[in-house]
This record gives C-alpha cells, sequence and structure tokens, in this order.
C-alpha cells in the first residue's frame, strides 16, 4: 500500500528478520540498508541508526531490495561485473526537496567506485542501486571474457533526451 511511514535502520531490521527469505538475502538485505543509513548519517551529520528514511523506508522499496537480494543469492554467481556507472548532473526531486546531482547519499558511496559521464541531466544512479552493488561485492572493469548463456537488455520508464535509459544484464561462464 501507498504509505507515508519513515522508518529507521532498527525499523527496517525488524522487517527484514521477519520476513520469509533466505538467510544470506537478509545478511545482502541488511548490509545494503547498512550501506543507505552509513551514506545518509555522513550527509546528515549522525549516526546510521538515527537516520530516518524516506523513500527507501517505504515498504515497496523495502520488498524491491529484499527482493533483488533473493535473487542475486538464488542466482549464486562467482563474480558480479559492472560497467563505470553513468553519472549524470542536474538535480532531483525529493523527499528532501529539490537536490543536486548525483544525490548527496550517492556522492557519500561513490568514493572508491569507478564512473563515466552521462550524457544528460538527473539521477542515473541511486544509493539503493549503488548499496546493493557494494552488498553483492561487485567488481567494475570491462566486459569479462565468457560464454554468454543468457543477455537481456532492460529499459527503464524514465526518457533521458537523446540517451538511452537501459541496462544489459548477462550471464555466462568464464573461458579463462
Amino acid at each position: 500500500p501507498h504509505e507515508h511511514e519513515h522508518r529507521r535502520l532498527s525499523d527496517v531490521r525488524a522487517i527484514i528478520e521477519k520476513a520469509r527469505m533466505s538467510n544470506k538475502a537478509k545478511e545482502l538485505a541488511l548490509k545494503t540498508f547498512g550501506f543507505v543509513a552509513e551514506a545518509e548519517g555522513k550527509v546528515h551529520g549522525m549516526t546510521p541508526e538515527e537516520v530516518t528514511f524516506h523513500e527507501v523506508g517505504a515498504l515497496d522499496s523495502i520488498l524491491d531490495i529484499c527482493f533483488n537480494c533473493e535473487l542475486f543469492t538464488r542466482l549464486n554467481p562467482d563474480r558480479l561485473i559492472v560497467s563505470p556507472l553513468p553519472i549524470a548532473d542536474g538535480h532531483i526531486h525529493c523527499a528532501h526537496g529539490v537536490i543536486p546531482s548525483p544525490a548527496p547519499a550517492v556522492q557519500a558511496l561513490l568514493v572508491g567506485i569507478p564512473v563515466r559521464p552521462f550524457g544528460a541531466e538527473g539521477e542515473t544512479v541511486t544509493p539503493t542501486g549503488i548499496a546493493l552493488l557494494k552488498a553483492f561485492d561487485a567488481e567494475f572493469g570491462p566486459w569479462p571474457q565468457m560464454v554468454i548463456e543468457k543477455i537481456e537488455t532492460v529499459y527503464g520508464t524514465y526518457v533521458y533526451e537523446g540517451v538511452p535509459n537501459g541496462a544489459t544484464f548477462a550471464l555466462g561462464k568464464s573461458f579463462e
């Protein structure tokens, strides 16, 4: 249901711990929320436990993160390799009002992450997206040497002027 409830890390932790999902997925979900709480805490000058989640604390966001963690656990890849993240300039409308892109929490999470420019303005990387990649121990770099078993391109609904809004996912086996 649509809701406006704001949650702290302890509230989210309680929801995840009661969820019917694998222990590994719970561990990844808790790690993901921990990364977001650390980043938000850094931005707002508070501890992760003091942070109040707005959008990411909604039940649908918690479900999205838990679903991603369960799916990743079931796929159980040996490696997750991600290209450098596309970072755009501009601004973002959120619960805090209008903020710059990349958002402050994204900036806090980007330390040590390879990025590349994106030819449009707006939000291209979210705190949750980076936190999931960190929880999944993603490696960043070019396409790996592999035999592709499945490949899909998925497009978002947001339209960037002159730039596609999609991501390609490939599953394969290394032959190195």
